[in-house]
């Protein structure tokens, strides 16, 4: 088995299309197609159904792909070995979410572009399950999340730090300045985020303990902080999201506090050895991201 066919069949079999596998590879399709073709004229078998258009894998294919995954990574583990330049370079694709790129990661973006300039970042938006999924398929070299789990099957990560949340309104909320009690938040208009935000979704399971709970969903936090200064609602949201409202006045924080505790993570796929420059990745985010508060 040559391991430029390997690589061919990992890519279509990770996004499950012969013409986007090209793409990303740089190959014509029909490249693409006569190298899976002979791949499957050595194994002596099928490696995908053909759905017209789409893909799928066979049995065969499904217990070729995680020794295809194995052998590409030894072979990028022993290239790099012998080559790896002491200058970090490479393309590094990046799961994030909107707190933490606008809020968390502009000085981790400012190291890498005047300290590594061969060090391309591509930023991915996405949050939850999906950007667990796209490590786990190796669409994804490292990816952030806010959760309160910190251990996933088939990810590695690094803790970063316990990311502080708010709960804020207006400054004429009639909840402002007093205590307030989860039973307080019952019948009050509430903002949120999309679903699938850790925060939103741990506060949703909160609140719809005494009542089912209805969001008014603004999508962005942008959105969200505007909404809730206008007065019209409350929203739980990252606390390094609204310092700049809270200091200005423009929102204040109510006295709630979060009965479970989010942390900052960074995650890649188990087993999968980092290269030079997603390691340097890596300990700049620790270094960078766990003590902005």
């Amino acid at each position: 088995m040559e391991l430029r066919l390997l690589v061919t069949f990992e890519k279509a079999a990770t996004v499950l299309s012969l013409t986007r596998a090209a793409a990303e590879l740089a190959y014509a399709q029909s490249s693409v197609t006569g190298q899976i073709r002979a791949l499957e004229t050595s194994l002596g078998v099928e490696l995908f159904y053909r759905l017209g258009s789409r893909i799928r894998l066979t049995e065969a294919g499904e217990r070729l792909l995680p020794y295809a995954r194995q052998i590409i990574e030894l072979a990028e583990e022993a290239r790099a070995a012998v080559t790896e330049p002491e200058e970090p370079s490479g393309t590094l694709t990046v799961g994030t979410m909107e707190s933490l790129t606008s809020y968390r990661l502009p000085p981790l973006l400012e190291y890498f572009h005047h300290r590594h300039p061969k060090v391309r970042l591509a930023l991915r938006t996405t949050i939850g399950d999906e950007t667990r999924r796209a490590l786990r398929q190796g669409t994804y070299d490292v990816g952030f999340a806010m959760e309160e789990e910190t251990e996933h099957p088939g990810l590695d990560g690094a803790v970063l730090g316990v990311e502080p949340l708010a709960l804020v309104a207006a400054p004429g909320d009639a909840l402002a300045g007093e205590p307030v009690a989860t039973a307080d938040l019952t019948g009050r208009p509430l903002l949120a985020t999309e679903p699938g935000c850790a925060y939103r979704d741990l506060f949703e399971r909160e609140l719809s303990v005494l009542k089912p709970v209805e969001f008014m969903e603004f999508g962005t936090i942008e959105a969200t902080k505007r909404a809730a200064a206008a007065g019209l609602g409350i929203t739980l949201l990252p606390e390094v999201t609204v310092a700049a409202e809270l200091a200005e006045g423009s929102l204040v924080r109510l006295a709630w506090e979060p009965p479970f505790t989010l942390r900052t993570q960074l995650a890649w796929r188990s087993g999968k050895r980092l290269p030079a420059h997603a390691r340097l990745f890596v300990e700049q985010a620790r270094k960078l991201t766990s003590g902005q508060g």
